[in-house]
């Protein structure tokens, strides 16, 4: 590990309760390469695209849009390869958020190809190879990564491997031993899909906040309408808030929707980590003992941010 976990500080609090303490960010860390083209693409020969290397990855992506928030501690703990660690941790650092780096002696660091279509939705397709990603193991955990920090936050991709599984059930066990909050983001309605509905929800019993999108939410409760779905969700998680791009986000609470917040308008040109820029905007309200509602206003606001910027990873001028 190539970080250090931060100062001894207070110790997690109820959910969505009160200020003070750091926020930790378990999750992927990789390389996106962003190509954007107009129109189909033309099978068989060129097509035209701009063509950008950017730092990415769901949890990285959340921990420096959480990090914009002054006075917010964000560390991040994730698995990279020896090819790109330096230059990921840079980044990470650059961003304000506390890289917590393990180096993987054999498989290099992700990458994601980001296909963008430039047209009016700016829709992206993603071709992943989750690479040291998803190698994070329970020997990469240590208690002492709790030590000062008042909420866990764990990428969805997380539950998409064993080995991560695995780390998660150590980390979770960990956060409950000491108090501290748990919010989990699907990040993926198609791997989902693969690990299946009832396990996620099993592997997910007892978080206190589920971010899911709502394409996730219907899919997890197999309701085809998303509010629907949000209030299901909330009779198992204490707080559970869907993102729903244009349409804004649903917060829901014991088996009731209770706030319908709507989007920021936006002018999309790239809508890759649109969803992390909410999640960690609204982690970092949270932490600072904003209601979540008023958490979740702030997640739309960096959302529409996130969307008018090329890459996942907030820009000087996001």
């Amino acid at each position: 590990m190539t970080g250090a976990s931060g100062p001894g500080g207070t110790p997690g609090r109820a959910p969505g309760g009160t200020p003070g303490g750091a926020l930790l960010v378990v999750g992927d860390v990789v390389t996106d390469v962003v190509a954007r083209h107009r129109g189909p693409l033309a099978s068989g020969t060129d097509t035209a695209a701009v063509v950008r290397t950017v730092p990415g990855g769901a949890g990285a992506n959340v921990a420096c849009w959480a990090a914009r928030r002054d006075g917010t501690d964000v560390r991040l703990l994730g698995k990279v390869g020896m090819d790109s660690a330096a230059w990921h941790e840079r980044e990470l650092a650059t961003s304000g958020v506390r890289p917590l780096l393990v180096i993987d002696p054999e498989a290099p660091t992700g990458t994601v190809i980001c296909l963008v279509d430039t047209g009016a939705s700016a829709e992206r397709t993603f071709l992943t190879d989750s690479g040291a990603s998803l190698r994070l193991t329970p020997g990469d955990w240590s208690e002492s990564l709790l030590d000062g920090v008042a909420r866990l936050h764990l990428s969805g991709y997380l539950f998409f491997s064993e080995p991560c599984r695995a780390l998660v059930a150590v980390a979770m066990e960990s956060a409950r031993a000491r108090g501290v909050p748990v919010s989990v983001d699907p990040a993926s309605a198609g791997f989902l899909t693969e690990l299946g509905v009832d396990r996620f929800l099993a592997l997910t019993e007892g978080i206190d906040v589920l971010l899911p999108s709502r394409d996730e939410a219907c899919l997890l409760t197999g309701l085809p309408d998303p509010a629907d779905a949000a209030a299901k969700l909330s009779r198992h998680v204490p707080l559970v808030v869907v993102k729903q791009g244009r349409a804004g986000a649903l917060v829901a609470r014991s088996g009731e929707v209770l706030a319908r917040v709507p989007a920021v308008p936006a002018t999309p040109v790239d809508t890759t980590g649109a969803g992390d820029a909410f999640t960690g905007a609204f982690l970092a309200a949270l932490l600072a003992g904003t209601r979540p509602e008023e958490a979740v206003a702030e997640g739309c606001r960096a959302g529409a941010r996130a969307v008018e910027q090329v890459g996942g990873r907030p820009t000087t001028n996001a």
